[in-house]
């Protein structure tokens, strides 16, 4: 397992807070604590996006945009003009829902169609695909981490931290092994300590989705949440 001190977590983080309740206030700390800690972005629903980044332009701290979140459900258009008015707010980073339903469907290019919309929209921007794993079968996560890399996406990500259930290392080891160098692989969902930050890594995550950030970087627990 990889021996990552706590402070050499933070560039691996994206902080996030994408609580229905959350306010400007609650914005303006995400990142000022993103800019104290380093992490490597901040990650937010689409309406706080402009608030964020202009809270973030003097520093090196990214700002991630979710699209189609939580269910990845709606209409496919929607979804790419979603990211559009995201990356015209001043996102650096989209991490979208892919249509769970379809995939289950076995309709794999509405899948592929959706993602590339995405990737299109977000003009070389980093894409993150979150597959929400606790709802697939395996064979399932083997398809969408295949689609997500036709789709040229960039990362796969396992969960929205709003289903069933977050990321576990048998997933996060699974997907590393089927994209390969292809894309990287984001945990998300759970990861509350540095215990289980430092295990999502060795199983092959490159970038971790958390709220419990600070908690993680200072070696402490973190507060009760699904995010």
């Amino acid at each position: 397992m990889t021996t990552l001190a706590p402070k050499d977590l933070a560039p691996y983080i994206d902080h996030t807070l994408l609580k229905a309740d959350a306010t400007a206030k609650d914005i303006e700390r995400l990142c000022a604590e993103a800019r104290d800690h380093h992490f490597h972005s901040v990650c937010v629903n689409g309406s706080r996006v402009a608030q964020a980044a202009h809270l973030l332009e003097e520093t090196d701290v990214k700002v991630a945009a979710v699209v189609g979140f939580p269910l990845g459900a709606m209409d496919a258009d929607a979804k790419r003009y979603e990211a559009e008015a995201a990356v015209d707010a001043g996102a650096h980073e989209i991490d979208m829902v892919l249509n769970i339903g379809r995939l289950k469907d076995g309709d794999h290019k509405h899948v592929v169609r959706e993602i590339r919309d995405v990737v299109e929209a977000a003009e070389d921007r980093i894409v993150k695909v979150i597959l929400e794993t606790c709802l697939l079968t395996r064979e399932e996560i083997i398809t969408a981490c295949k689609l997500a890399t036709d789709a040229q996406a960039h990362f796969v990500k396992t969960s929205t931290g709003f289903s069933t259930a977050g990321a576990t290392i048998e997933h996060v080891k699974l997907m590393r092994e089927m994209v390969g160098k292809l894309a990287g692989v984001k945990a998300s969902g759970g990861i509350r300590d540095i215990a289980t930050a430092q295990a999502m890594i060795a199983a092959g995550a490159t970038r971790l989705g958390t709220s419990a950030s600070i908690a993680i970087v200072t070696g402490g627990a973190g507060v009760a949440g699904k995010y």
